[in-house]
């Protein structure tokens, strides 16, 4: 499966933002997943399922627990091919920045000529 088609779906997106802080437990994944977005345990484990096999997400036995965790050779993968595309915003991002530190030297300097007034 295309990583795209992986990181296409907003439930798949969800749960990997929630593995990003951390390993976590396929029922901590499963209450979250369900109270956002309304399904049931078996779909959220189908889409566990399919990070799994794309490569997203690895898991580990604990007991009777099933820890899930992020992979990240995908998401390199991913940021290779986002990275011919990354001028396109970050030229804007910087002049947004020098706008932003502009107005706000600016303010600065109305404040200090108001406060010696």
């Amino acid at each position: 499966m295309h990583a795209f088609d992986v990181l296409g779906d907003p439930v798949r997106r969800r749960i990997l933002e929630l593995l990003a802080s951390g390993e976590q437990a396929s029922g901590e994944i499963s209450a979250v997943i369900r109270n956002e977005f309304g399904i049931s345990q078996p779909a959220v484990s189908q889409h566990l399922r399919v990070l799994r096999e794309g490569g997203f997400a690895s898991v580990r036995a604990e007991g009777t627990r099933r820890l899930y965790a992020v992979e990240a050779a995908p998401l390199r993968e991913v940021d290779a091919w986002l990275e011919r595309f990354r001028g396109f915003w970050e030229q804007r991002l910087d002049a947004l920045g020098t706008e932003l530190a502009r107005g706000k030297r600016e303010r600065r300097l109305r404040e200090e000529e108001n406060g010696n007034e």
